[in-house]
């Protein structure tokens, strides 16, 4: 269903690789909502995914860019106000990546190169990403910027390895930058904290099938999905949230403020009955 929530607004998408990422579904839903974007990634992410074919479905179009190149993102910039025709109200970050992780680097035995590299693709590459538009005032007044994030950045998950470190300062870099684009250029930031979801890039963590199971059994509501998570940062690109930033937005199901489930519970307890 289309509420028309987005006519008349412009953005780019970060990180569609293919229909299962939260990116592609939320392209969808912006183009269902009136909204025009165009689609980036880097340029080795768009020969493994199928971006193009998102970019025929919703009418967009491709502009190549490694996000942790500010030559690259200036580029990217430049050419959507052009392509689109004027400033920019919304902007998704959805990248994230972990070399530690591929390789199997236990947490306690990284490569420290790897987490530069994955620090740098994860986290600080939003900080460019906002950089960029600020310097350039691409931003329209009341815009909105997301980042995906996850649990991990508050509490351990041993297995999310890295990635745990890189959401956690993914998270301080939309406040701090949050609060001047707020203050300057009325422009809101914030992460939404999301279920875990059985995306590309999330079935890459050792153990995801147990972290999906868990947090199911541990979550009043379950766990949110990618097409639920798309409605969710439709929500906030619109101008329903005008007022809403610097906040790091649980959406998993009320999984964040569980402490225990009744199911979880009764997993540790049946085998004594």
């Amino acid at each position: 269903m289309s509420y028309n929530l987005l006519k008349g607004k412009r953005g780019i998408i970060f990180g569609a690789l293919d229909e299962n990422s939260i990116a592609w579904k939320t392209a969808e839903r912006v183009h269902e909502e009136g909204g025009t974007f165009v689609l980036t990634n880097a340029p080795i992410a768009m020969r493994m995914g199928s971006i193009k074919d998102l970019a025929a479905k919703t009418n967009s179009e491709i502009i190549p860019a490694d996000a942790t190149k500010v030559e690259d993102l200036e580029n990217l910039v430049e050419k959507a106000v052009d392509i689109l025709g004027g400033k920019i109200d919304f902007v998704l970050h959805s990248i994230g990546m972990s070399v530690n992780v591929r390789k199997g680097n236990h947490y306690t035995n990284m490569n420290y190169d790897f987490t530069t590299k994955g620090w740098d693709v994860s986290a600080v590459s939003f900080h460019k990403t906002m950089q960029v538009l600020y310097k350039k005032d691409a931003m329209n007044e009341w815009g909105s910027i997301v980042a995906l994030s996850y649990m991990a950045a508050q509490r351990v998950f041993p297995d999310y390895n890295d990635m745990a470190d890189n959401k956690a300062y993914l998270e301080s870099i939309a406040r701090s930058f949050g609060y001047f684009f707020g203050k300057d250029k009325k422009v809101r930031v914030n992460t939404i904290s999301q279920s875990p979801t059985p995306t590309t890039a999330g079935q890459g963590v050792k153990g995801f099938d147990g972290f999906i199971a868990f947090a199911e059994k541990m979550s009043p509501l379950g766990n949110a999905t990618a097409q639920e998570c798309a409605d969710y940062t439709i929500t906030l690109f619109s101008d329903l949230t005008k007022k809403v930033t610097l906040q790091n937005l649980y959406h998993d199901g009320g999984f964040s403020n569980t402490g225990v489930s009744q199911e979880v519970m009764e997993a540790f307890t049946e085998d004594k009955d």
